[in-house]
């Protein structure tokens, strides 16, 4: 099920129907409209897991589709950005181009946004539209520092003698797009299952935050990149989805809380404890949440 509570800024809860028919404290924390495209952005109505879903852990999938959760409507802002930036290009996509279309097959279904004549006069070009911060953009470009020595050393203080460095970028680094990846490449599939062929995949990433001093500190100096995705094997993507969707199909059926999520479906614990919606259903996350509370106290 959706997320059924938004979380007021003074940390009450009231149901979503509640506060937008009537908001409980003296005035919102954002205007009606804006409320309502969050609210509507929580609840798409897709009957079964799509890619997205499947792509994270299966347990945090199965608990937003079994439990009744909150959400702090600031918090999912993101989804609405997104879903402008979205709109923006549907009203552009005449002519060879193909925008926001649903496939599905046996395992799952999901939305492409772009297709065709997309960055050239090349066809059978697959593109994806994201809304992302400088921090994840540059680990996507691949984008990293080095301390490269100036010549000069220190000639007072406790650094006395050692040598005088400064940071520059580099970037050749490890390119972190194994979501976006996976992503596309189950929408490539699913295109040329329905007989379109897809040459090439590109990710169009807009930074949400290019305007602050942090994005240029992390090497982050346009507001949008286009970021190349190469191709995976259709065998393995099967294998990877078959497995999980088979994991979801079981825990559903059998009202039987799945393992917990792995440490890359968890940015290594960090979503558990800060940004996964429905932790607070999670005996995983709330052991965590307890043992991070004990060594802080």
């Amino acid at each position: 099920m959706p997320a059924t509570k938004f979380i007021c800024p003074n940390g009450k809860r009231v149901t979503i129907k509640r506060c937008l028919a009537s908001c409980p404290q003296k005035e919102r924390c954002m205007f009606l409209p804006t409320l309502r495209a969050v609210a509507e952005s929580l609840d798409r109505g897709i009957k079964g897991a799509t890619v997205t879903e499947l792509i994270s852990g299966v347990r945090e999938t199965y608990l937003k589709k079994k439990t009744s959760y909150a959400v702090d409507p600031q918090s999912v802002l993101y989804s609405l950005h997104g879903q402008a930036v979205h709109t923006i290009h549907e009203g552009n996509t005449e002519g060879e181009i193909l925008g926001e279309v649903r496939l599905k097959d046996k395992l799952t279904s999901g939305k492409f946004d772009l297709y065709g004549k997309i960055i050239d006069e090349e066809e059978g070009v697959l593109g994806d539209l994201k809304v992302t911060s400088s921090y994840k953009l540059a680990k996507a470009l691949g984008i990293y520092k080095v301390d490269v020595p100036t010549g000069e050393v220190y000639k007072t203080g406790a650094k006395k003698g050692q040598p005088k460095t400064r940071k520059e970028f580099r970037y050749d680094g490890v390119r972190h797009v194994w979501e976006w990846s996976v992503q596309v490449n189950y929408y490539r599939m699913l295109l040329e299952e329905a007989g379109f062929a897809v040459h090439r995949m590109f990710i169009q990433a807009l930074c949400r935050d290019s305007s602050l001093r942090t994005a240029a500190e992390r090497g982050i100096t346009k507001q949008i990149y286009i970021i190349p995705i190469h191709r995976i094997s259709d065998h393995w993507l099967k294998r990877y989805f078959g497995k999980k969707a088979a994991l979801l199909r079981q825990a559903m059926k059998n009202r039987e809380l799945p393992s917990p999520c792995s440490c890359k479906e968890t940015w290594n614990g960090k979503k558990c404890l800060e940004y996964c919606e429905v932790r607070e259903h999670c005996p995983h996350a709330q052991q965590m949440a307890e043992l991070l509370n004990g060594f802080a106290s």
